[in-house]
């Protein structure tokens, strides 16, 4: 059963096609955890404008798997775009790691991928 992620809006996009939905799924196992990677170096290099572009990128994936971390994707990209200033972003980091390092297992023990 799932408890980092949430299939809800992907069956209604993929209209419950079993194939599309393995997709899906393996698209995001493909590019989110790399994506969490480039993340998590331009957060440590203070690189506003990487950490902006990643987190813009990542930003619907998360919130298209019901990933608990949108809120803390949404902070930093607005940090990366100077919209919000924050002493520090490491909370806010270590969240969408996390959810996504749990999603990704969880992903893979499920579909068997």
């Amino acid at each position: 059963m799932a408890t980092y992620y949430k299939l809800d809006k992907i069956n209604a996009l993929a209209d419950n096609d079993k194939d599309f939905i393995t997709v899906l799924i393996q698209t995001f196992l493909e590019e989110i955890p790399e994506d969490a990677h480039l993340l998590k170096e331009a957060v440590e290099n203070q690189n506003k404008q990487q950490t902006y572009q990643v987190a813009h990128k990542m930003k619907p994936t998360l919130e298209l798997f019901g990933l608990d971390a949108y809120n803390a994707i949404i902070a930093l990209q607005d940090w990366g775009k100077n919209t919000k200033e924050l002493e520090d972003v490491n909370l806010q980091l270590n969240q969408v790691l996390a959810n996504v390092d749990n999603a990704s297992i969880e992903l893979r023990k499920d579909f068997n991928l």
